[in-house]
């Protein structure tokens, strides 16, 4: 990482080298916002399993687990889905392709990735396992939950600026109409709106007045 100057604010040498990666496995109690963290040096279905053993230690058992996660092949993989047939207080919600967004954990992932990672240099894989433990330490000895502030409303004028943007006004009346669902998701192709949502048709445009 190259020394921030006047009009220079980040760079990195030419020569740069990645001395390893390593796979985070996080899980966020949105509650109380402590993580419970592993850093495992893959990531696949044995390693999900085994960071999910270590959840079921860190709980309480006489609680309920519920797990958000994407719709990766790892969560969904046979054994995987074995262990939690096995472990029935443990209830999987997945979210829709391309929102993980969602997700609060991912609000998480970019706070350790900017706070602990982004900007610094690490020798080997050991160094940086350690810098984001040490995070994960402190941040649940001061960590306060997130509080969502956009509303559902909100939300759909952005996209609604977005599309009117990036589609244009000839775009056909298909991908100009939103779905709105009672729980603040949305979708734009009709196939896949949820059940029990209502469908918004789009404004009619105006007749253009006659020149005299």
């Amino acid at each position: 990482m190259l020394p921030m100057g006047l009009g220079y604010l980040e760079g990195m040498t030419h020569d740069y080298v990645r001395h390893g990666t390593t796979t985070l496995f996080a899980a966020l109690n949105t509650a109380t916002c402590e993580v419970i963290a592993q850093c495992k040096p893959r990531h696949r279905h044995q390693e999900f399993l085994a960071f999910l053993k270590h959840v079921d230690l860190a709980v309480p058992a006489d609680l309920d687990v519920h797990l958000i996660v994407d719709n990766y092949a790892t969560h969904k993989h046979p054994k995987v889905r074995a262990w939690l047939a096995r472990h029935m207080r443990y209830h999987t919600h997945f979210t829709p392709t391309y929102s993980s967004w969602l997700n609060q954990v991912e609000r998480w992932f970019s706070l350790i990735t900017q706070q602990a990672i982004r900007r610094g240099s690490f020798r080997n894989v050991r160094q940086l396992v350690a810098s984001i433990e040490r995070h994960i330490k402190q941040y649940n000895q001061h960590g306060r939950p997130f509080v969502r502030t956009a509303t559902a409303n909100s939300i759909l004028q952005k996209v609604a600026r977005l599309c009117k943007l990036f589609l244009g006004r000839n775009t056909s009346p298909l991908y100009q109409r939103a779905w709105q669902c009672p729980l603040g998701f949305s979708t734009f192709w009709g196939r896949y709106a949820p059940r029990g949502c209502r469908r918004v048709p789009p404004a009619r445009r105006a007749k253009p007045q006659p020149r005299l």
